[in-house]
């Protein structure tokens, strides 16, 4: 069993080929996953409310016979009027499970006022937000987490090239979770956090399509996970977080 936290849909500027929700089944069905969380690149890049929109599209025409799909609802920090009215609209269904909340696009970092309010506002709507990290400012997310007890987050990408500074925040609260997908290979870094965080923190993503699964696999499988540790990070702690019912064996 595996399930991604971390995946996207829709066209992106990147030179590759990425976008089509047709190639993120081919993926799945391809590397064995089970599960993901998506969120559309038209809401994260552009228009956040467009691109939920089209999402929720996407997954009201989904094949029943395919891996299973599940949606962020994506949150633009700068417009929170709109971001309350998705969230009202797309989480009572069922299909969006959590929020997606980017810092580069909006030019809104993690310790910014609008960030803080957009975090606020997930707390109050009761579900996860996997938040774009990539720095030693990561350490902001502990300070919002300690003013909203019952808030959860997923730094997603660990930090990215500051993924220590990923794993040391991680380790000073039990509601901030790791998802280490990563362009950046560096070797170790699963078993870095594993050995300094517990396992029941630890998510798997892909970033897929943007990066080929394989190389989140080839992550997982450079920490030399034992049964339980794999079990957990691959899906149970994502089921966990997210209500995602899993059949039993």
């Amino acid at each position: 069993m595996i399930i991604d936290v971390h995946a996207h849909a829709g066209p992106w500027f990147f030179a590759m080929d990425v976008g089509d929700p047709g190639l993120g089944e081919t993926l799945m069905r391809r590397y064995g996953i089970d599960a993901a969380i998506v969120s559309a690149s038209e809401a994260v890049t552009y228009d956040a409310v467009s691109g939920n929109r089209w999402f929720a599209d996407v997954l009201d025409r989904w094949p029943a016979d395919g891996p299973r799909l599940y949606g962020y609802v994506t949150v633009n920090p700068t417009d929170l009027r709109a971001a309350e009215a998705d969230l009202e609209r797309y989480l009572p269904g069922g299909r969006f499970l959590g929020v997606k909340i980017h810092t580069t696009y909006p030019a809104q970092g993690l310790g910014s006022t609008a960030m803080r309010d957009a975090l606020r506002l997930v707390a109050a709507a009761g579900v996860p937000a996997l938040v774009h990290t990539w720095g030693a400012d990561v350490w902001a997310l502990v300070d919002v987490l300690a003013a909203e007890p019952s808030l959860r987050l997923v730094a997603g990408h660990m930090g990215g090239p500051a993924w220590r500074e990923g794993v040391a925040a991680a380790a000073r609260c039990d509601r901030l979770y790791l998802e280490p997908c990563c362009s950046i290979t560096d070797r170790g870094k699963v078993r870095f956090a594993l050995d300094r965080v517990p396992t029941g923190q630890l998510l798997f993503g892909t970033d897929a399509t943007l990066i080929d699964p394989a190389v989140s696999l080839g992550v997982v499988a450079d920490a030399g996970l034992d049964a339980r540790e794999r079990e957990l990070m691959l899906w149970r702690n994502a089921a966990e977080l997210f209500g995602i019912a899993v059949p039993r064996p």
